[in-house]
C-alpha cells in the first residue's frame, strides 16, 4: 500500500515540519519506506510553502506524483492551488479557521479543523502545525501516534519547555481526527 500526501500554505505555520514529523516517525520506527520532498516559495514567512510524504509498503517509485491520497491545506491559496491533485475518493484536512471555503467536489472526503483557533486558544499559535499532525494521524491512522508522538518529543528535547503543550496539541489534534472518521 502507498499512500501520498501534500501538505500546503503560507511560510511560518509549520508545514515542513508537519512533514518531517510524519516521514521521520516513518522512517525510523517502521519498516515502511519514505519520502520527504520539500518546496518553497520566493518568500520564507508568509511565502507560500509545501511538501510532500509518501509512505509505502514497496519501493517508491518517485518522491511526489501528480494525484494525492490526502491533501492538508492550512490556507485559502493553496486549497486553491492543490484541490485538483487530490484523487477521488481522496481526504482533504483543512484549516478550518482560515479556510471557511465550501468544497465543490462532492467525490473527496472533507475533515475540518479550526487548528489555528485552537492553537490561539492554547496560547500559542506555533502549535497549529501539531495539532493538524494529530488530526490526520487520528483520522488516516496511517502510522500509531505513540510513534510520531516520539518522534516530535525527540526532536524538541532541546527545548523541554515546549513539551508539554505540544504533547496537549498533539493529543486535541488524534481527538478531532478521531471524531470525524
Amino acid at each position: 500500500m502507498e499512500t501520498n500526501l501534500c501538505v500546503a500554505g503560507f511560510g511560518g505555520q509549520g508545514i515542513m515540519s508537519l512533514g518531517k514529523f510524519l516521514a521521520d516517525a516513518t522512517c525510523n520506527s517502521t519498516d515502511k519506506n519514505v519520502t520527504f520532498f520539500p518546496s518553497y516559495g520566493a518568500e520564507q514567512r508568509g511565502g507560500t510553502a509545501n511538501c510532500y510524504v509518501v509512505i509505502s509498503d514497496d519501493d517508491i517509485g518517485a518522491p511526489l506524483g501528480d494525484v494525492m491520497d490526502n491533501l492538508i491545506v492550512m490556507n485559502g491559496p493553496s486549497l486553491v492551488r492543490f484541490l485538483p491533485t487530490l484523487k477521488r475518493g481522496g481526504t482533504l484536512f483543512i484549516n478550518s479557521s482560515i479556510v471557511p471555503d465550501e468544497i465543490d467536489r462532492s467525490d473527496v472526503k472533507v475533515v475540518r479543523a479550526p487548528v489555528t483557533e485552537l492553537a490561539l486558544e492554547m496560547g500559542n499559535a506555533k502549535v497549529l502545525n501539531v495539532i493538524m499532525l494529530g488530526v490526520y494521524v487520528g483520522y488516516t491512522e496511517v502510522i500509531d501516534p505513540a510513534i510520531v508522538w516520539d518522534t516530535i518529543e525527540h526532536k524538541l528535547a532541546s527545548k523541554p519547555k515546549l513539551l508539554p503543550l505540544n504533547r496537549l496539541a498533539f493529543e486535541k489534534g488524534l481527538a478531532l481526527g478521531r471524531a470525524q472518521r
